[in-house]
C-alpha cells in the first residue's frame, strides 16, 4: 500500500480521536443493517467541504474500535461518496488510514475468488462472496489532490467492499442467491444473540 495520500497523524491521536474538543467525547454508533441509508446511492463529496476532516477522524475512530480495515461514511449514517481503510495496522500496529473522498474503481482484474467478508453493519456472520483479487482505486485525498491506490489480498478486496457501500449494494446483494437465504437466516439469529460490530462467525477483517 502506497502511503501517499494517507490521513496525516497528527490528526489520529486517541485524544484527537476521541475528543472533538476537551471535555466532550463522542459517541460513534455504526447504522446496522436493515437500514435503508445502506441501500442509498450516495452524493459525491464537495471537495471544499472543510466537514469532510472531522467526518475522517469519526470514521477512523469506529473503524479502529471495532477492529475493522475499512468504514465508509453511510455506515456512520453520512450518504457521502468517504471511505478510510486501513489493512495494515494489525500487523504494523500503527494507525495510519488512508482517507478516499469519491473514490472510483478504476480496474478490478483476475478470476474472482469467494472469500468469506463480514461487515460492521452487518455483525455476527460472515458470507461469501466472489471478487476479482486485485482493485485500483482512483481518490482524492482531504487536501483535494488526486491519487491512485491498487492492492490484492486483503486490501483488494477491502476497496471493494467499500466502495458497494458508497452504491448503496451491502453483503446480502453481492452474494449469489442460495448464500443470501443462508446469510439473512445467519443474521437474524446474530441479532436475536445481541451480536455487536466486529464480532463475525469467521476470522476476516473486511469490514
Amino acid at each position: 500500500m502506497s502511503p501517499q495520500g494517507t490521513f496525516p497523524r497528527p490528526g489520529l491521536r486517541r485524544d484527537a480521536c476521541d475528543k472533538e474538543r476537551e471535555g466532550r467525547v463522542f459517541v460513534i454508533t455504526i447504522v446496522q443493517s436493515p437500514n435503508p441509508l445502506l441501500n442509498t446511492v450516495c452524493e459525491p463529496c464537495d471537495l471544499g467541504d472543510k466537514g469532510l476532516k472531522k467526518l475522517a477522524r469519526q470514521m477512523a475512530k469506529a473503524m479502529y474500535k471495532n477492529d475493522g480495515c475499512g468504514l465508509a461514511a453511510p455506515q456512520l449514517g453520512v450518504t457521502k461518496r468517504l471511505v478510510v481503510v486501513d489493512c495494515d495496522q494489525a500487523e504494523s500496529g500503527e494507525q495510519d488510514p488512508i482517507v478516499l473522498v469519491n473514490p472510483v474503481l478504476v480496474d478490478a482484474q483476475g478470476d474472482p475468488v469467494v472469500e468469506g467478508e463480514g461487515c460492521l453493519s452487518c455483525p455476527g456472520i460472515s458470507v461469501p462472496i466472489a471478487r476479482p483479487p486485485w482493485a485500483r482505486v482512483r481518490y482524492f485525498d482531504l487536501d483535494g489532490e488526486e491519487w491512485e491506490i491498487e492492492g490484492d489480498g486483503l486490501l483488494g478486496r477491502c476497496l471493494q467492499h467499500e466502495l458497494d457501500h458508497l452504491d448503496g449494494i451491502t453483503m446480502f446483494e453481492r452474494c449469489d442467491p442460495i448464500a443470501r437465504i443462508q446469510a439473512l437466516r445467519d443474521y437474524e439469529l446474530a441479532r436475536a444473540a445481541g451480536a455487536k460490530p466486529g464480532e463475525t462467525s469467521l476470522d476476516t477483517r473486511v469490514r
